[in-house]
């Protein structure tokens, strides 16, 4: 389904999560009648915009630390 929450930075989407187990708890029936189909939207929706975020964030740090490593080897000579 979800990974875990403690293996991401998904704090923002726990509520939505917490609310879809607890959609799914009330039985498959009422899961398999689509009954959780907006919680589960829900879901996938802030986990692609937490994704998405970090994603920005890690291409923002992988771009200074290659301009820092660039300096260094300008001022090197290589």
């Amino acid at each position: 389904m979800h990974p875990p929450l403690h293996t991401m930075n998904a704090l923002p989407c726990e509520d939505i999560i917490a609310a879809l187990e607890e959609c799914h708890a009330k039985g498959f029936m009422h899961k398999a009648t689509g009954a959780c189909n907006d919680e589960k939207r829900l879901v996938d929706k802030c986990l692609r915009e937490a994704r998405s975020a970090k994603q920005a964030e890690n291409r923002t740090a992988a771009r200074a630390k290659r301009d820092k490593l660039k300096e260094q080897q300008r001022e090197l000579g290589l």
